[in-house]
């Protein structure tokens, strides 16, 4: 599956889901609230921009954005909301492509990383982050903790969520560290509708490996964007990463 095709006119359409899920206050509050802080009153650039769900709300709190989004059919229904003098989208892949100027803060929310489906790409796209930073600049990703505990043994796949008109089914393949997401949507009729998403998932440990080969440093490691404590239990983390101020 590529990612162009995953991401494309009706994925886009019905991205957006005002006031719930991941657009609900209660989320999108403390991302913002966090990000805002992190960029010391500097630029910040959001790789996978997507719709805007984060960087138009950021943008609002006097933060300048900049995007990096590979889906022109997302960047389309951010145009609704914001237009290319307010935020500025380069159209390209987060692993390789270049925005213009020096940013104090990247980030890279609700699990994008692991878009990238190679080990390599995961490491590229660290150091595209470090070309994008002046030296104390800071990289944030928002990830979940792959959760190969809940897999039994011999079984290909887990329920990841379960409620009246959705069904997530996760497929795994434990040799690629590969993951299929597979979103059912229903109603009372006999069709459901089915949306995939393939990703490459990263443990904690090596997604700091990834962060120290690009030249950066952990600053630090949260549950979520509140600040939680980071534990063995914690279903995702919020992890900031800093280069180097040089002497």
């Amino acid at each position: 599956m590529d990612q162009e095709e995953i991401w494309d006119v009706d994925a886009a359409r019905s991205y957006d889901t005002p006031g719930t899920g991941m657009f609900a206050p209660e989320v999108l509050g403390p991302t913002v609230d966090r990000l805002a802080l992190l960029a010391r009153g500097g630029a910040a650039l959001e790789f996978a921009i997507g719709t805007g769900r984060v960087a138009v709300p950021l943008a609002g709190r006097g933060v300048p954005v900049t995007g990096i989004e590979l889906s022109r059919p997302m960047v389309g229904q951010l145009r609704t909301k914001a237009d290319e003098t307010t935020i500025p989208v380069i159209m390209g892949d987060m692993a390789t492509t270049a925005a213009p100027g020096e940013y104090t803060l990247v980030y890279l929310v609700f699990n994008t990383i692991a878009n990238l489906l190679t080990q390599a790409e995961q490491v590229a796209c660290f150091r595209n982050a470090a070309r994008h930073l002046g030296p104390g600049g800071r990289f944030v990703i928002e990830l979940w903790v792959p959760e190969l505990r809940r897999l039994p043994p011999g079984a290909p796949a887990t329920v990841g969520l379960s409620e009246p008109g959705y069904i997530l089914l996760d497929t795994y393949d434990t040799l690629e560290q590969h993951v299929v997401s597979h979103h059912f949507h229903f109603d009372g009729t006999k069709q459901a509708e089915l949306f995939r998403t393939p990703h490459r998932y990263i443990w904690p440990a090596e997604l700091d490996l990834m962060a120290q080969l690009a030249g950066f440093e952990l600053e630090s490691r949260h549950a979520d964007w509140d600040g939680a404590e980071f534990t063995a239990e914690s279903s995702s983390h919020v992890s900031v990463y800093r280069l180097p101020v040089s002497p």
